[in-house]
């Protein structure tokens, strides 16, 4: 299997016309495709182009089909919607609510960041007051009409909204996710007085319990709607026929995905668990802790058979309830920056040097120093790695960015580099263990599979903190997320509240109440290609004590032995359990069509230990170190740490008394000796 990484890559070597599968993701640096044809792959890797991110796209996609994009399977995750968030690049919104309550939004949970501030800084308002507008229609708490929506007050809505000048409305009336007619007339008379609008209603966007988790996933699914909404088509117009990752780890088609923007947030790190799922499973592992590290953060997660998922994701500050993959990232990256406070102490992150100028060892004009510039300094990047293919290392100004922390810390530049790693070190081991011994999750026995551009750097370190004995460094580690993208599944995620003690509850009752979520979803896979006899279903619940706000979820089964499943899982989770009756409060419906037939294909076998293809001084570690070019290793091939293990995407870092083993698919198995 041969690799390229730069705008020079080749297509996959076949004999073949037939049309193949490329996985395309978007990131705030590279675009990343990864194309299969035949069972061979090949990666292209092209410059992100910002300001209209669908042009890297169309060039990758076309560099391996050409003119032939409509005759290729094409799955793409994108960071539009994500990135629209963080830099708050969002349509002028309107939102619209029952009479008192068009100040939910800016009211929120009352929560307070930091508990002992007694001037806290005050939250983002999300809309603005002028733009938020009451209608005096309202529900009773079991979705019975008190007060009814007439056409008087639609057209007063029209006549404000024309007004204000608003691109999209965000509708949110009080139990519309129990009966969400008012919310459907509404968005109906808007629609035909106001056709340019982008127009959001929280009974579709998520039709569950909590006024301000749902004012907040539909104000951003209308915010975003116009920026995610245009990239899209145009994406469509240049390429016929794509589909979208969704934060919850399966694809739709741009029909789905433009209406439904807030469910974009995560497609690009959900791609990433994917892939690391579908590699450990090429190395046969069943469960592994997984980060994933960048230039800027890491996001770490618990992946096993199927990826968790879960709706208490915070992006920018703003609770987004709707499913997205379970994951947690920190502002710890390759960039990220080292510096002292008031204190003199030395802290790293979450400020990053991001990819302009970027770390100082970029030669770019970078002066503050980095992770990656710490790596550089004691060796561990050697002075001969070209990054992305083409970037050479300026080691001279490595050492001169570490030497500015070194010296008012009257260290040598050495033990400043080394200080910066272990701090690193210390916040990515805090962010795994929030993600697993947190939870209750023992991980002794598991294996850690490190990906990303910065990750492997890092690999043994982490393990040891975690007290792992054996780490996966994948093949394809640098572009993991576009590889995710193939074995992406066509999926449906939807939810429904039902808030009642689950003894109770009739599984008569929930089979008609989830009836027509599952023509729904069904008519939506069918029109994506899916076949209705190949649609896979997967039904959760989210379980709670009577009294409780917070929930678990589990997998569903009948009432009586789920009562003694949470009565467990709550035990596990927070080491105590409760004799009160436990509530259900909503169901999950997952439907799925059948996963992509893709398989990694072996590599050519070797024996003994590799052949180095130079040796190089790491600091405390003298100047014999083997570099290995990971091209040229062999399947069964074995070596001892310290050892460096070089591609154009990633470097991996083997520490002493760590073991490599090469397996059949050309991943990197370490274990501890």
């Amino acid at each position: 299997m041969t690799l390229n990484h730069d705008d020079r890559s080749t297509k996959p070597q076949s004999n073949s016309q037939s049309a193949g599968e490329l996985g395309v993701d978007t990131g705030g640096t590279f675009t990343d495709v990864i194309a299969r044809e035949n069972g061979a792959l090949a990666v292209y890797k092209i410059a992100s182009t910002p300001d209209a991110p669908e042009e890297a796209v169309i060039d990758g996609v076309r560099h391996f089909a050409g003119d032939a994009a409509a005759d290729w399977r094409i799955v793409h995750g994108s960071t539009v919607a994500t990135n629209a968030v963080l830099e708050n690049n969002l349509a002028r919104t309107a939102y619209i609510a029952n009479t008192g309550f068009a100040d939910v939004l800016t009211i929120g949970r009352q929560a307070r960041r930091e508990l002992y501030v007694l001037e806290p800084a005050p939250n983002p308002v999300p809309v603005a007051p002028e733009l938020c507008f009451e209608v005096d229609a309202r529900l009773d708490a079991h979705g019975n009409s008190l007060v009814a929506l007439d056409e008087a007050m639609c057209d007063a809505l029209v006549d404000k909204l024309r007004e204000a000048g608003v691109e999209a409305v965000a509708i949110n009336l009080l139990f519309a996710f129990l009966n969400g007619d008012d919310e459907a007339a509404i968005e109906s008379a808007l629609r035909k007085a106001l056709p340019d609008l982008a127009i959001a209603r929280g009974s579709r966007v998520l039709p569950e319990y909590g006024e301000y988790e749902r004012g907040i996933a539909t104000w951003l699914n209308a915010a975003l709607g116009p920026t995610v909404g245009g990239y899209l088509r145009r994406l469509e117009s240049a390429l016929e026929r794509v589909a979208i990752m969704h934060g919850a780890a399966g694809t739709v088609g741009v029909d789905q995905a433009a209406d439904n923007a807030v469910n974009l947030l995560l497609s690009g790190p959900a791609g990433g668990l994917l892939g690391a799922r579908f590699v450990a499973r090429s190395a046969g592992l069943d469960r592994v802790l997984t980060l994933d590290m960048g230039g800027t953060s890491s996001d770490v997660a618990l992946v096993a058979d199927e990826l968790a998922l879960t709706s208490k994701t915070r992006i920018a500050g703003y609770p987004v309830a709707v499913p997205m993959v379970d994951m947690h990232t920190i502002g710890a990256g390759g960039g990220s920056i080292a510096w002292l406070d008031a204190g003199g102490l030395l802290q790293v992150g979450p400020a990053s040097a991001g990819a302009e100028p970027g770390p100082a060892c970029y030669g770019k004009g970078g002066e503050q120093p980095t992770v990656t510039d710490a790596h550089v300094v004691l060796g561990r990047l050697p002075a001969s790695t070209q990054l992305g293919g083409h970037m050479g290392l300026d080691v001279e100004a490595a050492r001169r960015a570490v030497g500015r922390i070194a010296e008012p810390l009257d260290l040598s530049v050495e033990d400043a580099a080394a200080g910066i790693l272990r701090i690193a070190d210390e916040a990515m081991t805090g962010a795994l263990r929030v993600i697993s011994v947190a939870r209750g999750e023992s991980v002794a026995d598991d294996s850690l599979l490190c990906f990303g551009g910065a990750g492997p750097l890092h690999a043994c370190a982490l393990a040891e903190g975690m007290g792992m004995k054996r780490v996966l460094i994948p093949v394809f580690a640098g572009v993991l997320s576009a590889l995710g993208m193939l074995v992406a599944r066509r999926s449906r995620e939807r939810s429904l509240s039902i808030l009642q003690p689950l003894a109770d509850v009739d599984t008569d009752e929930i089979d008609a109440w989830l009836e027509p979520l599952r023509e729904a979803t069904r008519d939506e896979l069918v029109e994506e290609g899916v076949a209705e006899s190949d649609i896979e279903e997967r039904l959760s619940a989210d379980l709670r004590y009577a009294g409780q706000s917070a929930s678990l979820n589990l997998a569903w089964r009948e009432p009586a032995e789920l009562v003694d499943a949470f009565h467990e899982a709550h035990a596990a989770r927070y080491g105590h359990r409760f004799e009160l009756p436990v509530e259900l409060v909503n169901l999950r419906l997952h439907r799925a069509g059948p996963v992509p037939e893709v398989e990694l294909p072996d590599i050519e076998t070797g024996e003994g230990t590799p052949e180095a293809a130079e040796t190089v001084a790491v600091h405390d570690l003298g100047d014999a170190v083997p570099v290995y070019d990971r091209e040229s290793l062999r399947a069964g091939q074995c070596f001892d740490g310290p050892a460096i293990v070089r591609e154009t995407v990633t470097t991996t870092w083997i520490a002493p008394d760590w073991a490599a083993q090469v397996d059949t698919k050309g991943n990197l198995v370490l274990c501890q000796r």
